[in-house]
């Protein structure tokens, strides 16, 4: 009996006939032979019929076969080092599962909005194929780091009464008789988690009502936030760069198939698995964009292409330390030796991609953290918990958040944000 296998395992079956489940992304002819794209969910190959081998039944029909039916494909896999899967398969036989006709994504080119409302049916394509796998192997690599770095993930509310930001840009909804957001963030929530286990770490979707459609923001996009427990700021960046590069190296490790895919150069990668990675003040930064002509002062927050400058200058990631107070929330750490400036760090891509991650270590008097809820103008009863860390054995404690998207984007060099999450434009299918 034929064995039923997936592409991805056509190199265990070389010359042998197996039978695969599989959709058609594309074909040509060339008179006695029929090319034919497949992709199954696992890899995309060739399959070639050759019209002295089948019926003249099969040969008609691979000619006649429209984009993305289903079938069953049977033939002897063989080697094809042309392409960037390695292998093909030589068709006997093909049986219709299910017809498709007028499929709209061509292989012409259309545009990234096109193309985006119909990311339903775009998954289905190369790219974003490539896109999903790195993501999930990034997912995958996230639990096996902070598993083996004795963390344990903790599940943040997604609804919540209070803003750790404190920014005004949050989505409000009516729960029963009460004012609530969708979350911004779990740090919070991971710093309680902190105090009982040591370290922990959220990893979950949040919420920022922008009205941004710039190519670095999303309303919705996931987040990783670890919290560490007896951990000055130092310790949380080495902590951050071996995170960065266990990813980057598990990415190169595990997707070699979806990197050629996307012509991602992996030497490039490589040099992100270097540790430590190189760190510049907040001042110094200033400093450089001004040397460069650009209009900012110090105390100015840094915009994309002020960061997209800053990490030109350097062949990995550049952490950005100790920003100024004015612009980072309550709830970090002054410096020891400044007033002016936070315990904080900023970590910046390089090749232009800007901040992935954000930082700090946490203030620990009760009465300073009390007072800058108030001077935040925050409603102190939706903080009354938050404070209680602070009550009960507090300690020194650091953490930071990783926006997953915006790594992705940067791991598989994308141009789009929007690229690196499966459904980001479903929401608009929804009717008021």
């Amino acid at each position: 009996m034929t064995e039923v296998i997936n592409i991805i395992d056509a190199k265990k079956h070389v010359n042998e006939e197996v039978k695969i489940g599989v959709w058609l992304t594309d074909k040509r002819s060339s008179g006695k032979i029929a090319f034919l794209q497949l992709r199954d969910g696992t890899a995309f190959f060739q399959g070639v019929v050759v019209k002295s081998n089948v019926s003249e039944e099969i040969f008609e029909l691979s000619k006649s076969i429209r984009q993305e039916t289903s079938f069953w494909v049977t033939g002897v896999i063989h080697e094809d080092s042309r392409s960037h899967f390695g292998y093909e398969i030589e068709v006997s036989d093909i049986q219709v599962v299910g017809e498709s006709e007028d499929f709209p994504i061509t292989p012409k080119e259309h545009g990234i909005d096109f193309l985006l409302d119909n990311r339903h049916l775009w998954l289905r394509s190369r790219r974003p194929y490539a896109i999903m796998r790195i993501r999930n192997q990034m997912i995958n690599a996230t639990y096996e780091f902070f598993n083996k770095e004795g963390f344990i993930k903790m599940d943040p509310p997604i609804l919540t009464g209070s803003a750790p930001e404190g920014t005004t840009e949050l989505f409000h909804i009516e729960y029963f008789d009460n004012d609530a957001y969708l979350t911004q963030s779990g740090q919070l929530y991971a710093e309680a988690g902190a105090m009982a286990f040591g370290k922990v770490f959220t990893f979950g979707p949040v919420f920022r009502a922008e009205k941004s459609k710039t190519r670095r923001h999303l309303t919705e996009f996931w987040m990783i936030e670890p919290e560490m427990a007896f951990t000055e700021q130092n310790q949380s960046l080495e902590v951050q760069e071996k995170y960065i590069a266990y990813l980057v190296q598990s990415v190169i490790d595990n997707c070699e198939y979806e990197l050629k895919l996307l012509d991602r150069d992996i030497d490039q990668l490589k040099k992100y698995t270097k540790l430590p990675f190189p760190r510049i003040s907040y001042d110094e930064a200033i400093e450089m964009l001004q040397k460069h002509g650009v209009d900012i002062k110090w105390g100015d927050d840094f915009g994309a292409p002020d960061e997209q400058y800053i990490s030109e200058q350097f062949e990995q990631p550049v952490f950005i330390l100790n920003y100024p107070k004015s612009i980072k929330p309550f709830y970090m750490k002054p410096h020891p030796d400044r007033d002016d400036v936070y315990l904080c760090a900023d970590l910046l891509a390089p090749e232009g991609y800007g901040e992935i991650i954000g930082g700090s270590e946490r203030e620990t008097d009760f009465e300073a953290l009390e007072k800058r809820i108030k001077d935040a103008g925050l409603d102190e009863s939706e903080y009354e918990w938050y404070l209680d860390l602070r009550k009960y054995g507090s300690v020194p404690h650091s953490g930071f958040g990783l926006g997953f998207e915006r790594a992705v984007t940067w791991i598989c060099k994308l141009d789009h944000l929007r690229e690196a999450i499966p459904f980001p434009r479903m929401i608009n299918r929804l009717k008021p």
